[in-house]
């Protein structure tokens, strides 16, 4: 979700497959900020223009999948005071994914939001692989949706005193000089 100030909501996709990141291999912890590749500053690019996050992972192995959670690792302030929704799917609707991702979320200072569209691989998919969601989850969809908005806009400000505080440290640079592309 972009720019939360919007009057109305904007939704993209962000694809991990567009964004092919090989296991982590910055030098230095992501908290640090200071990124080396070039792969990592395009990625910390795109995730810093977005407001909130809605994220869908399939549960492996009681957790979400190492692509996504190598993506999410690459990074540390481009996730600070967003929000976040999860759509999971599995047997068990991904459950254990997603708590996964609420674990991570607050490591990350995130918020993420207490609705979770839980999909089903028995009952949300056909042959286990083409998704086609009972009807009662739309409006479960709607709700988180509308929850991440919200939680992205009261996170605004948080972000703003951020972006300035970085800025006048940086003497007025942009605030963050890796996440450049």
């Amino acid at each position: 979700m972009s720019r939360a100030i919007e009057p109305t909501p904007f939704f993209d996709l962000i694809d991990l497959a567009d964004h092919p990141l090989p296991h982590l291999d910055e030098p230095l912890p992501p908290s640090m900020g200071q990124y080396r590749n070039a792969h990592t500053r395009q990625w910390a690019a795109t995730i810093a223009g977005y407001d909130g996050f809605i994220m869908v992972t399939p549960e492996y192995n009681h957790s979400t999948s190492g692509v996504l959670k190598n993506a999410i690792d690459y990074l540390y302030a481009e996730w600070n005071n967003k929000a976040l929704g999860v759509v999971s799917y599995g047997s068990v609707g991904g459950a254990r994914a997603a708590e996964h991702l609420r674990l991570i979320a607050g490591e990350l200072k995130m918020a993420d939001v207490r609705t979770n569209v839980a999909l089903s691989l028995f009952a949300d998919f056909v042959n286990f692989s083409d998704p086609t969601p009972r009807d009662f989850q739309t409006p479960a969809l709607e709700t988180l949706m509308d929850e991440v908005v919200a939680w992205s806009n009261a996170l605004a400000p948080l972000r703003e005193v951020r972006r300035v505080s970085l800025e006048s440290d940086s003497g007025g640079r942009s605030p963050r000089p890796t996440a450049r592309a």
